[in-house]
């Protein structure tokens, strides 16, 4: 997906370069993306290609979300790729330079551009901006590279599925009889809200997301805004909601997701460094991932639910399955070398 000749040192390169070029910014698109004038007719979007929203906020990720930016602009798939800043303190000189870094990452006929959100509002990396114009749309975090042939196969299974969301990494909710609350945790055998870690869902879900103008969704973004959390978790009730389906799961080859906890301190390379020192760049990535593993993490997203349920009036959430993957190999075993493995392994 990404070319060969592409190395590490190339961002590096591009990182400490001194030329400039202007940051693509809210003020270059229209005032109001919820004015339907402003939005392209449904009858023209792509149905072929896949608009890739990627969020961005903290300057330390920047080098991996140069590498992540340029690895899909790189895909016949992908019509543009959009990077979210959501950092308002990051410093106009840095966001320049990133700019221009991006415009050279390309190395695909597929743009990238740098879009600076005018808040640091997690809703607004749902904007349904006026340049997407395809009917896919793939959300992703800044630290998670994933494979070309996962990416493929997650986009034809969307394709196939286009009103559901569906996505590599999965959680789900619960109720809690001592408490009476809903809780937001891991089941082995279901799921029930898909993470924007990496998301795929119809280009329409981001405008009744962000352009709802019921008591309803207003509130609802609000507490979105108040536990500066959980905006993924309100998607999947607005998608959920208008089509009273579980999202899908799709198996992955290769999906590394840098800002996990549980990742080996000692694992982390030159892509996070960006100037840094190893313990530094160890302590930062650690720091960066801590939450999405711990208690309070989990308590405050169960909030959510429980506030989105009592807002809306009804659970809309439902479960799914099972995992849809690429292939399906030997399922006998067979003693080999005097190992029980797989009967296909070599």
């Amino acid at each position: 997906m990404i070319p060969a000749f592409l190395s590490f040192s190339v961002f590096f390169f591009l990182l400490s370069s001194s030329a400039i070029l202007p940051v693509f910014s809210r003020s270059t698109l229209p005032s109001d993306p919820c004015d339907a004038a402003n939005q392209p007719d449904r009858r023209t979007l792509r149905a072929d290609q896949i608009t890739v929203l990627i969020n961005g906020y903290s300057e330390f990720r920047i080098p991996l979300l140069q590498l992540i930016a340029a690895t899909y602009s790189a895909s016949p798939l992908v019509s543009s790729v959009v990077v979210l800043w959501g950092n308002p303190a990051t410093p106009a000189q840095t966001l320049a330079q990133l700019a221009h870094n991006l415009t050279l990452s390309s190395f695909g006929p597929s743009t990238i551009s740098l879009h600076r959100q005018h808040s640091d509002s997690l809703n607004s990396r749902f904007l349904p901006l006026p340049s997407i114009n395809t009917r896919a749309v793939l959300i992703i975090d800044d630290d998670v590279e994933v494979d070309a042939r996962s990416f493929e196969f997650a986009f034809r299974i969307w394709q196939s599925n286009a009103k559901r969301l569906i996505g590599f990494f999965v959680r789900s909710h619960d109720i809690d009889l001592s408490t009476k609350k809903w809780i937001y945790t891991v089941h082995p055998e279901r799921y029930s809200i898909v993470l924007t870690k990496f998301m795929i869902l119809d280009r329409r879900y981001l405008f009744d997301y962000s352009c709802s103008s019921g008591e309803a969704m207003h509130r609802m973004r609000g507490i979105v805004d108040e536990m500066r959390n959980c905006e993924d978790i309100l998607m999947n009730f607005v998608v959920a909601d208008r089509t009273n389906a579980a999202p899908l799961l799709v198996g992955a080859q290769k999906v590394r997701d840098w800002g996990d906890a549980r990742n080996d301190a000692s694992s982390i390379d030159g892509r996070w460094s960006s100037g840094l020192n190893a313990g530094k760049a160890r302590s930062m990535v650690r720091k960066v991932g801590l939450s999405s593993r711990g208690v309070e993490h989990r308590k405050r997203r169960g909030e959510c639910i429980t506030r989105f349920h009592k807002v809306l009036g009804r659970m809309p959430l439902r479960y799914g399955y099972g995992k849809l993957v690429n292939s399906v190999g030997e399922q006998g075993l067979c003693m080999k070398g005097g190992r029980l493995v797989f009967c296909d392994q070599q």
